[in-house]
């Protein structure tokens, strides 16, 4: 099983380009299968989960093909809505599949979801915003059984905002009869990027970035025959964090700065020099003027969940003590064990941690635990003193492109080994 060696103390300088987002991958792959045409989606990163996903609208009979950094998905033969568990359980967010395979064939097959072990998502507000919209709704064995005879728009005010939920009632709502308004939308740049594609392909999707989203049902959808993703907002904060911790200079290109406004903030807020341009970031710093900030995850567009285990990390090393509230997944926090394995001194306390700075960090083994633990693992071994080995990395590359390699690349001493 492949792990990652790393040799500290290192500081970055170069470029990175930033690949394609991850999250606004899947749920466009899963838009496709509404499409009459093929569609092409460029700009998007070497990952597992985008595998997984094609994997899985082949097995319900589309066509995909895979050329460099291209996915194109011909939807003309796929004709079996059924979601296997032997594919859904590797990832989530294969559960998009639901709404428009409802939407298109007026029922549907669909395993609950598997993927990272940590944390309850709500899949009931994927369930109760369908059922709103008139579609029969069973659980059996483990699977999700959709039946209806006719989708009629409503009113959908999810508890608490869900970007999958979101997703998914969307994917639906867009063919359904009359009107549907979804209340306590999630606002992702990634949702917003799946709204404009259906509209591209004739839905009437209004209040796009805001969490009131208003669906105007059509009988027909298609006609789209390509589409860029998104930069990856996560993997650019990812980076960022990466060389505020270490110290350098980088320059990221291929990000949309004002996807990362929070993250900006709060890193300038930490004493890190960030420069924003109009399509990349430079950011500088000499690793060690790190201000401690407190930090409360939030949905989008306040700091997100997916950058949390990172910027514990760097808190660990900036003056003073902070605190983390985690407010999206209360058990996010797989990851302090292993981070104060390398010289960390994290406590929790519910959904809050406490980070004592000033810490030197010393490489030890460690293991990954989901997708982001594993990018703050990375960046721990980056700064600490000696050798790190991290295991477990399939982890990451279900969410980042060739991280090891872009890292290297800036002067990292990150290999790849088995």
């Amino acid at each position: 099983m492949d792990y990652f060696e790393i040799e500290g103390k290192n500081q970055l300088f170069g470029d990175i380009t930033v690949s394609g987002a991850k999250n606004a991958v899947l749920p466009l792959m899963a838009a496709s299968i509404l499409n009459d045409k093929p569609l092409t989606i460029s700009n998007v990163p070497k990952l597992s989960d985008s595998i997984t996903m094609g994997n899985l609208i082949e097995e319900m009979g589309g066509k995909v093909s895979f050329d460099h950094s291209n996915i194109t998905i011909n939807p003309k033969n796929l004709n079996t809505p059924y979601a296997p568990y032997k594919l859904v359980k590797t990832m989530r967010a294969s559960f998009y599949v639901l709404g428009p395979l409802i939407a298109k064939f007026g029922e549907a097959k669909v395993s609950l979801p598997g993927g990272c072990a940590w944390g309850p998502r709500p899949v009931d507000f994927h369930i109760d915003g369908l059922k709103k919209l008139g579609v029969e709704i069973t659980l059996e064995a483990g699977y999700v059984i959709a039946k209806t005879k006719k989708m009629i728009g409503n009113k959908i005010v999810f508890p608490k905002i869900s970007v999958g939920a979101t997703g998914n009632v969307l994917m639906a709502a867009v063919l359904a009869e009359g009107q549907t308004e979804i209340h306590n939308a999630a606002a992702e740049p990634e949702i917003q990027q799946l709204c404009l594609l259906l509209n591209e392909m004739g839905a009437k999707i209004s209040g796009i970035g805001t969490n009131i989203l208003t669906i105007q049902g059509v009988k027909t959808l298609g006609g789209v025959e390509s589409i860029d993703v998104i930069p990856d907002r996560i993997e650019a904060g990812t980076f960022l964090i990466a060389v505020a911790a270490t110290g350098g200079k980088v320059k990221l290109n291929n990000v949309e700065p004002k996807h990362m406004e929070s993250v900006i903030s709060l890193l300038r807020k930490s004493n890190i020099d960030i420069l924003e341009e109009k399509d990349s970031i430079i950011i500088t710093s000499n690793g060690l003027d790190i201000k401690a900030c407190d930090m409360e995850t939030h949905e989008y567009p306040g700091f997100p969940t997916d950058l949390q285990a990172q910027w514990m990390l760097l808190m660990s090393l900036a003056s003073g003590n902070s605190t983390i509230k985690e407010n999206i997944y209360f058990d996010r926090f797989t990851h302090i064990l292993e981070l104060n394995r390398l010289g960390c001194d994290v406590h929790l306390e519910g959904g809050s941690a406490t980070i004592k700075g000033n810490r030197s960090l010393f490489g030890a083994h460690v293991m990954s635990t989901d997708i982001r633990a594993s990018a703050a693992l990375i960046i721990a071994a980056l700064c600490a003193e000696g050798s790190t080995n991290i295991s477990r990395v399939y982890h990451i590359d279900r969410g980042y492109d060739k991280i090891e390699q872009k890292l290297a690349k800036v002067g990292a001493k990150i290999a790849r080994k088995k």
